[in-house]
């Protein structure tokens, strides 16, 4: 493992740039950050193209995103529908904004969790949403997606089954194989919900069998499979469910795969479930092929039944990796991608910067041994802190290469953070998201993104967030940080009003625009790489390499140094003197002499070269 893990999966996208339900569409894009302003213009105009074009797949997408944009930027969706009050674009959008309101308040988590005043407030909404939905479907006979909300509706509203039936009869009249209606239906039929695991996978089969080529259909028995091999507690080796199903869901999800682009992001979603499944079957290289197909694009789910999202992808990831390395021959070669490698994304690099609230030398000794190289600048002042960066290298070490979860700098401040009492923000831009991750104790304490595609950030979490970091840097009221985290607009100005309000270094001028930009600051160091063993070596010396980072000496320092020579210097001349003094005391007063010297002068000398 160790000789091939950084070749295995080598061609994979940076950890970087993984993003977690991007939205991809640049349409759908504009739309969104116009809408988050309150100009309902761009969104108007993308839904009455999907209506007229009937469009149902897109639009049914377009809806949701902008549905989840109304719920947490309110405004725009109501100066719409009193323009146009007729507006079926207007009115779906407000209907599936009741259903999200709804489920806003009952939350995803199982109903032993839910409290009754949760439950309480839920069906309320969900009552009020009855004639929305109702007039959404009136105003636009023929879409079927007003009667997809209506069957995530009756999914909420515990609908018996013949309402259900109702509803399922009236979306595929309007369109038999559309694929968010049938993945809306798989939910209401699920064990957890109102029917079972073998009537889930039965509707699933049926589904698929009468499916067009390359329809994402084909994906619906490997969304029964992870509803039956993940999230439920019955897949057993005797479970109800013949693990052949299983098999054979996994192999005609792989056979749709090969339908779609490597990378492309409508077949992100079923591509996610179908590398996790790999993975449960320990079918490592045909998971990989996989990763390598999805490229950047994770999804919220499968990866949230196990864990935070993100994080689960990668380390899933990297754990296929491991799996491959491990099992090829130490002088083998590592498999070859049986498909070409993702393309990345068309925007620019990541960017990241830290502000270490300690000075270069302190940070340098903190960061020998953490496998990359840095650029360690002090701050203007008054400030004592430094700015970190990380210094491009051609030939990484293994640590570097087999990282996972963050980027190469966050996982820097990780490990130089850890054992020492000052925190490190990092920054980061890519193309028009910034966020940020706080360090304390090499932990993360605090981490927030800005992205203008992305829903504004809940109250409950910006203000868990700014109190994180108001505890850090001690800011004595934190409610202008919550008000600078609720936002999407201009994330550019709002990270760097945070670094502001936090009373930190200002972010120094083009960052996010090139790479290495503290290499022109004066005073910046480079801190090159280090192995494991020099940098246990390095650690336990003064020594950091060349050029060396000069240490400021407290005034505390000189003085008892000067004190010391002041003693020991008319001690030394005694002893060699007097004759009546042995040859052991008088070489100790004199070492000690020469050795205080020496240092006094190294540090006199270092403090006029800066």
């Amino acid at each position: 493992m160790l000789r091939h893990g950084s070749a295995v999966g080598a061609d994979l996208p940076p950890d970087e740039t993984v993003t977690v339900d991007a939205v991809a569409d640049p349409a759908l894009r504009a739309a969104l950050t116009a809408a988050a302003t309150g100009d309902a213009g761009p969104a108007r105009e993308l839904l009455a193209t999907t209506r007229l074009g009937a469009q149902w797949e897109r639009r049914s997408v377009y809806v949701s995103e902008l549905a989840e944009c109304a719920l947490h930027n309110p405004g725009w969706l109501e100066g719409w529908l009193a323009a146009s009050p007729e507006d079926p674009d207007a009115a779906l959008v407000k209907a599936d904004l009741c259903i999200q309101q709804a489920w806003e308040v009952r939350t995803g988590y199982r109903a032993r969790h839910v409290s009754e005043d949760q439950f309480r407030a839920f069906f309320t909404l969900l009552e009020d949403a009855v004639p929305v939905i109702a007039a959404a479907a009136e105003l636009n006979p023929t879409d079927p997606v007003p009667w997809e909300v209506a069957l995530t509706h009756a999914r909420g509203i515990q609908a018996p089954r013949h309402v259900f039936d109702a509803y399922w009869t009236e979306a595929v009249a309007r369109a038999p194989h559309h694929y968010g209606c049938h993945a809306t239906a798989l939910q209401y039929l699920c064990d957890k919900w109102y029917g079972s695991h073998e009537e889930m996978f039965a509707f699933a089969e049926q589904a698929a069998e009468g499916a067009l080529p390359g329809s994402k259909l084909h994906a619906l028995p490997l969304m029964a499979a992870v509803e039956y091999e993940v999230v439920s507690d019955d897949s057993t080796e005797d479970g109800p469910i013949d693990p052949a199903r299983v098999d054979a869901a996994i192999a005609r999800a792989l056979e749709l795969s090969d339908w779609y682009e490597p990378g492309d992001p409508d077949a992100a979603g079923f591509r996610n479930h179908l590398a996790l499944m790999l993975i449960f079957a320990e079918r490592w290289t045909e998971a990989l092929e996989v990763f390598r197909a999805i490229g950047v694009h994770a999804r919220s789910f499968p990866w949230g039944y196990v864990g935070e999202a993100r994080k689960e992808f990668l380390e899933f990831r990297l754990g296929v990796r491991m799996q491959i390395a491990s099992q090829t021959p130490f002088f083998g070669r590592p498999p070859q991608p049986a498909t070409p490698a993702t393309p990345l994304p068309s925007v620019p690099a990541p960017r990241s910067l830290a502000i270490a609230a300690a000075p270069p030398h302190e940070v340098a000794e903190a960061a020998l041994m953490c496998g990359v190289s840095l650029r360690i600048a002090p701050t203007p002042s008054p400030y004592r802190m430094s700015y970190v960066e990380l210094v491009p290298d051609p030939s990484p070490g293994r640590r570097a290469s087999l990282a996972a979860g963050e980027e190469m700098l966050t996982a820097a401040a990780d490990n130089f953070t850890t054992g020492e009492k000052w925190p490190a923000l990092v920054l980061r831009r890519t193309a028009d998201r910034y966020g940020f991750t706080l360090f304390l104790k090499g932990k993360p304490v605090a981490s927030h993104l800005w992205d203008p595609s992305a829903p504004v950030t809940g109250h409950p979490e910006a203000t868990a967030t700014a109190q994180a970091l108001a505890a850090v840097f001690p800011v004595p009221d934190p409610r202008p940080l919550v008000t600078l985290l609720r936002g999407t607009n201009d994330p550019a100005r709002r990270q760097s009003e945070l670094v502001t309000a936090l009373r930190l270094p200002p972010v120094p001028a083009g960052f996010g625009e090139r790479d290495e930009i503290l290499a022109g600051l004066d005073d910046a160091q480079l801190l090159a790489r280090r192995g494991v063993f020099k940098g246990i070596r390095d650690t336990m010396s003064t020594d950091l390499g060349t050029p060396a980072l000069p240490i400021p000496r407290p005034r505390r320092w000189w003085v008892l140094r000067i004190v010391a020579l002041t003693i020991l210097v008319p001690a030394a001349v005694y002893g060699w003197w007097s004759p009546d003094v042995g040859w052991y005391r008088t070489l100790v007063p004199t070492a000690a002499s020469l050795f205080y010297a020496l240092q006094l002068r190294k540090a006199w000398s270092q403090r006029h070269r800066r």
